[in-house]
């Protein structure tokens, strides 16, 4: 048994893909994952049970499209993958504003190439700097993400992958809650 953290994407924003957390709880535990803990109403799910994340992933975004008939792309990682997550952000000297840094997590790894193309972007964002490792994206971004452009859809778009972004504060607390 393992311990996962599922992100939901683009739900309950604005009335778009409404979830109320309690139907989702009760989803993901009929799929026989255990320790069902939700945090927040933008879909963010602890959960315990067996496979890859891939797999869980897989799992519980079928089941929304089959039961709700929502399309919502699901990220899911492993307890392991979000400990490496934390220790690598290059932003963790931050930490005194969170508010201020966020991860963008993909789907898969993004393609080599479109990484080298966004990189060779560095420095034209203003004060916001990023840094693509592996499957994620570390932002920070002193003015507010509401006002970057290396938003969600930016990113997306620009690496060919789903992605759904989530505040340092939120990260660092689904670690907490998966036991991190």
């Amino acid at each position: 048994m393992g311990t996962y953290v599922a992100m939901l994407r683009s739900i309950n924003l604005g009335g778009h893909n409404r979830i109320p957390m309690a139907d989702l709880r009760a989803l993901i535990s009929s799929l026989g994952f255990g320790d069902v803990v939700t945090y927040v109403q933008s879909g963010n799910v602890v959960l315990t049970g067996s496979g890859s994340a891939s797999a869980v992933a897989r799992t519980i975004e079928e089941r929304i499209t089959t039961d709700l008939g929502l399309a919502v792309p699901v990220l899911v990682r492993s307890k392991q993958q979000l400990r490496r997550t934390l220790a690598d952000t290059p932003y963790g000297h931050l930490d005194a504003d969170p508010k201020t840094v966020h991860v963008t997590f993909l789907a898969e790894r993004p393609d080599p190439a479109l990484v080298g193309e966004l990189r060779a972007k560095a420095g034209t964002f203003g004060s916001d700097s990023f840094e693509v490792i592996g499957s994620e994206v570390h932002l920070h971004c002193p003015g507010g993400y509401g006002k970057t452009t290396l938003n969600n859809a930016y990113l997306e778009r620009r690496l060919g992958v789903v992605a759904t972004t989530r505040n340092w504060r939120t990260v660092t607390m689904l670690a907490g809650m998966a036991g991190l």
